[in-house]
């Protein structure tokens, strides 16, 4: 892949050149091409379709699973119970590899899928321009020079260098981020403009959402900006999760150590004592499959799939199974705003009349809320921000406007914002929605919080005439009758800086007086400040015919207000934000808006760092270096391309962070793709977005993702359980043997009896830890270093500490029951196998609180799975041990009532052993804690 930056210089800057260069560029003309030059074109760039590569073959996808050594361990075992003939053991081991296989294969399946989403977005269809006249074409068969017409609703072909557009929008947000359509104008702007305002282009595989539009094809196939992306998505490696490598790490040492030591010990006893080479193989044999965790790879899987399924009821619907563990070691965010920190409901916020300035409360689009007129400069700022503004009360509020007869510059500002609009407010059920653009959506209910009966309002100052909004003038005009009689009313919104330019007057209480400019544009700056958007609002009696001209509306308007919009946070966010802080999670939000209004989004909801945010030019003139140093101090990003996305989650894996990247459109791809966590939203995000992402929110909220991290959290914490409880028990069998080829003594428990130990144990006890709740502390915790082996110090300490309690019982038993003489050997080797489980029922209440205690009514009895399974595992040792089928097949016999008591006192034993060492812990942790204190 070419480097980014060498790749951007190769490529023309279209939105910078006017269109007539950009035709004379292209050797082309508006008239459009002529077939046989369209034809030679067409040949030389190719085809306008993203690269096709072959499909990797199904069987290789199917053999890719096995390339794992976890499950090259669950091959081994299968092949020596194979070899020993236990049918039963082996089908239910290589079934275990099957399952694993057919998951992993359908997982890939899907996610191969995503490109192909890509590809689907280009348009099948095109109209283009030949030799003057116009032409539907096979989008495909667009080349470089081309000239295409687009209208609304089309699906734009190719990149093109627009040449003409009449009240043009289009809608950006997959391949930018925004989340509303874009205004499209000829006019060239500034080479270094960010791809969300280069406002001359079209971009393939957006969509028209108003006007028509007309230009020349620059770009098409691979070298548009969606097949950048393409390209981007298919040569971005995904990394392998923290557990994934810390458990092939793992298997690995124990696959060595195993093999040394069966070899070791099969030679020892050979050479001293003299055992024949059969017998030491089967030896060396058992000790391997004694020490192999041929239940681990199984409970991993489960305990993840249950984490799956815990996520979804609470809105994570996760794609990858190893993602519900990675979530848990996630130590940085990024976010996007819109609708995930956002309500995506266009709000009314802040309203600025001559006589002061009013804070409008509710949120979203239901018509509840109330307006105050508060002190200056202090509305939509949070109580610190204004104990910060020297000489201002410190939002100090006046009372609650109760009617708009006692606010008559209100009622003129919210009755021109009602008029001069083509939204609507729509009631369904108990919900509240905006039928059109949400900007306007907002005026609307703000005249219905303020009791308006719009219905009759509109009934009442009829439309005569509209000028819609257009990209150009930067301003919507309409033309309504007086509904208090007397003629005919303008009304204009739009762009400050157009509107109070349009304006001579301003309303005031007194009437209408001379603009003071230069004030109000200090209030347009003030309120931009506080991260809302800003429109102003004018009126003028109308002395035409009854319709309207731009001569008319753009001279002697009378200002009646600025308003202040904003989409709010979500209150769920903010809690969510302050959850992963206490966590020790970052959270930054990437978003396309500016960065005046990231930075005051990202205040609201409690971003430690907003007051520098880098903007996409930013992080573009930033070396990969001293973006690895910025991107931990900075958490608001505004203006991010789909490069800058990848470049930030690349930046802060270098550092060693494990991160979350939430996205939506086509452009989110890559940077869902190299993230350790790609998170996909549900509801508004793509299907390229859904597929090439881990997780996808049912909600788009990132409350979920929260959630989704807390029960990562707990899934590793119940993993690493299940392996601190599983490897005692094969230490236990290792050692046993071990011990016994040392002393040159029969063996404790056979090979099959191993097997069975393992595999009985590891579907019922091991199992249970699975269903373990979240620790009280799981998100008060600092998230853990992925580099941070599986089995800590602390825990390889616990698998040796039970290993040896469970070989001193076993061995104990083994020798008290005769096991040193060949006709009492079978009692013996019964006696210990159900001295072996009983120790790990044992082990298994001890185990659920890692250092906690245990020893109490909660540690015994809280935890039905452990309950059942402890029930089941009795039961099938009591048919193991007294059925003629079991006793057939293992070499069990039955046992005098005596021993079960002698194993019933030792289980005993080994429970309160280890409460005593989980004390002896906390009291180290303790005084730890103390001295540091």
């Amino acid at each position: 892949m070419k480097d980014t930056a060498q790749e951007d210089n190769e490529r023309t800057a279209w939105h910078a050149v006017s269109g007539e260069d950009a035709l004379e560029r292209l050797d082309s003309r508006r008239e459009g091409l002529g077939p046989d030059d369209a034809k030679q074109r067409l040949e030389k760039h190719g085809r306008n379709i993203l690269r096709q590569e072959e499909a990797r073959p199904w069987w290789k996808r199917l053999l890719a699973q096995f390339q794992n050594v976890l499950i090259i361990i669950l091959v081994i075992a299968g092949i020596v119970t194979t070899v020993l003939g236990q049918w039963i053991d082996a089908g239910a081991i290589f079934g275990v590899v099957i399952i694993n296989a057919i998951i992993g294969f359908y997982q890939e399946g899907k996610a191969e899928k995503a490109l192909e989403s890509i590809k689907g977005m280009l348009s099948p269809k095109a109209t283009v321009k030949r030799d003057g006249s116009k032409a539907e074409i096979d989008a495909e068969e667009v080349a470089p020079g081309d000239i295409v017409v687009i209208e609304a609703g089309d699906r734009v072909p190719a990149d093109i260098r627009l040449l003409n557009a009449n009240r043009l929008r289009i809608q950006e947000a997959a391949l930018t981020g925004e989340s509303e359509a874009v205004d499209k104008t000829p006019d060239a702007v500034d080479e270094e403009t960010d791809l969300a305002e280069r406002s001359s282009l079209a971009h393939a595989g957006t969509m028209v959402a108003q006007g028509t539009g007309e230009g020349v094809v620059v770009e098409t196939g691979k070298r548009t900006e969606i097949g950048r992306i393409s390209e981007m998505l298919e040569e971005v490696e995904e990394t392998q999760t923290p557990l994934m490598r810390q458990l092939d790490h793992f298997a690995k040492i124990l696959a060595v150590i195993i093999l040394i030591i069966a070899g070791a010990m099969g030679a020892f006893g050979a050479l001293v004592y003299g055992r024949g080479l059969q017998e030491m193989f089967l030896a060396g044999v058992g000790l391997a499959v004694a020490a192999i965790p041929q239940g681990l790879p199984a409970l991993v899987t489960v305990t993840l799939a249950l984490g799956v399924q815990r996520m979804a009821k609470r809105n994570a619907i996760i794609r990858r199974l190893p993602a519900v563990e990675t979530l848990g070691s996630v130590s940085t965010i990024f976010t996007d705003k819109t609708g995930t920190l956002t309500r995506n409901e266009m709000t009314a916020r802040i309203i600025a009349v001559e006589d002061g300035e009013l804070e409008v409360s509710g949120t979203g689009f239901k018509p509840e809320g109330d307006f105050r007129f508060v002190e200056e400069g202090t509305a939509g700022r949070d109580d610190e921000e204004q104990e910060g503004r020297e000489g201002q009360e410190s939002g100090a509020k006046g009372e609650t406007i109760e009617s708009l007869d006692d606010a008559p510059l209100l009622r003129r500002f919210l009755l021109t914002g009602a008029l001069c609009n083509e939204a609507a407010l729509e009631q369904k059920d108990d919900e509240w929605t905006i039928a059109g653009d949400p900007t306007e959506g907002a005026l609307v209910v703000a005249a219905a919080k303020a009791g308006m009966d719009l219905k009759d309002l509109h009934q009442k100052a009829e439309r005569q005439d509209v000028i819609p909004f257009d990209s150009e003038r930067k301003y919507m005009a309409t033309l309504n009758r007086d509904p208090e009689g007397g003629g005919s009313v303008i009304h204009v919104k739009g762009a400050p800086d157009v509107i109070i330019d349009m304006c001579d007057k301003v309303a005031t209480a007194e009437g209408d007086k001379d603009i003071d400019r230069d004030r109000w544009e200090e209030r347009v700056n003030d309120l931009s400040s506080r991260g809302v958007r800003v429109l102003a609002l004018a009126d003028k009696p109308d002395a035409g015919d009854g319709s309207l001209s731009e001569d008319a509306v753009e001279s002697g308007l009378v200002l009646v207000g600025l308003v202040g919009l904003l989409d709010p946070p979500r209150q769920s966010a903010i809690d969510a934000v302050q959850h992963c802080h206490d966590a020790g999670i970052n959270v930054k939000m990437v978003t396309g808006d500016h960065a005046l209004t990231a930075a005051a989004i990202g205040a609201q909801i409690g971003l430690d760092h907003t007051d520098n945010p880098m903007s996409g030019k930013d992080i573009g003139d930033t070396s990969d270096e001293e973006l690895q140093d910025k991107v931990a101090d900075v958490d608001v990003f505004a203006r991010a391309s789909p490069e800058h996305k990848l470049r930030l989650v690349q930046a802060i894996q270098a550092k060693g962070a494990v991160c979350a990247m939430t996205g939506d459109g086509v452009n989110d791809a890559p940077a869902l793709k190299r993230a350790d966590v790609g998170v996909a939203m549900g509801i508004a995000g793509t299907e390229a977005a859904k597929e090439a992402g881990e997780m996808v929110l049912a909600d788009d909220n990132f409350a979920s993702i929260a959630n989704a991290v807390e029960e990562g959290r707990t899934v590793y914490d119940n993993i690493r359980k299940a392996i601190t409880f599983l490897l005692p028990s094969n230490g236990g069998e290792a050692l046993s043997i071990m011990a016994a080829i040392l002393l040159g003594m029969s063996m404790p428990i056979t090979p099959v009896q191993i097997l069975w130990i393992n595999m009985v144990t590891a579907v019922t006890l091991g199992l249970s830890l699975a269903f373990e709740p979240a620790e009280d502390d799981v998100m008060a915790r600092a998230p853990r270093d992925p580099d941070e082996p599986i089995l800590t110090r602390f825990l390889v300490w616990r698998v040796v500490f039970v290993s040896l309690l469970l070989v001193g019982a076993v061995f104990g038993i083994f020798l008290y029951a005769g096991g040193g003489s060949e006709e009492n050997a079978d009692l013996a080797r019964t006696a210990a196998v159900n001295m072996l489980v009983a120790g790990e029922i044992a082990y298994l209440f001890n185990i659920r609180k890692l250092t906690d205690r245990s020893l109490s009514a909660k540690g015994l009895t809280g935890s039905r799975p452990a309950l059942i399974a402890t029930g089941l595992v009795i039961a099938a040792q009591i048919l193991w041990t007294y059925t003629g089928p079991m006793q057939y097949l293992f070499g069990s016999t039955a046992m005098p009532l005596m021993y079960w008591a002698i194993i019933g006192a030792a289980l005993v034993g080994i429970f309160l052993i280890v409460e005593v060492e989980k004390a002896f812990w906390r009291r180290r942790a303790g005084k730890t804690r103390r001295a540091e204190g």
